[in-house]
């Protein structure tokens, strides 16, 4: 199993970012998809899931402003990022769970700021 996350930057805030996650390695389009996020000095923290039939879940702090979405044919997965605020800056990471194992990208660093 392989996930590359890309897309991150330094953006100001009410910009937008969108981050890819290129999978590989299992069934893509079987397996739920999230988007993790981890701030200095805090928990990694759920931001976005989307499952097999692309329904959606997203954490309060950003339902309204991140859009997640896939593409099976491509065996990617999305993260729009509309309206950035400051507190939205961490390393992002692409997470799937395959047999009780979870895997994890390298992490893709957005940064808000101006």
């Amino acid at each position: 199993v392989q996930l590359v996350e890309s897309g991150g930057g330094l953006v100001q805030p009410g910009g937008s970012l969108r981050l890819s996650c290129a999978a590989s390695g299992f069934t893509f389009s079987a397996y739920v998809m999230k988007w993790y996020r981890q701030a200095p000095g805090k928990e990694r923290e759920l931001v976005a899931s989307i499952s097999s039939g692309s329904s959606t879940y997203y954490v309060d702090s950003v339902r309204g402003r991140f859009t997640i979405s896939r593409d099976n044919a491509k065996n990617t997965v999305f993260l729009q990022m509309n309206s950035l605020k400051p507190e939205d800056t961490a390393v992002y990471y692409c997470n799937t769970r395959l047999l009780n194992t979870n895997y994890w990208g390298q992490g893709t660093q957005v940064t808000v700021s101006s």
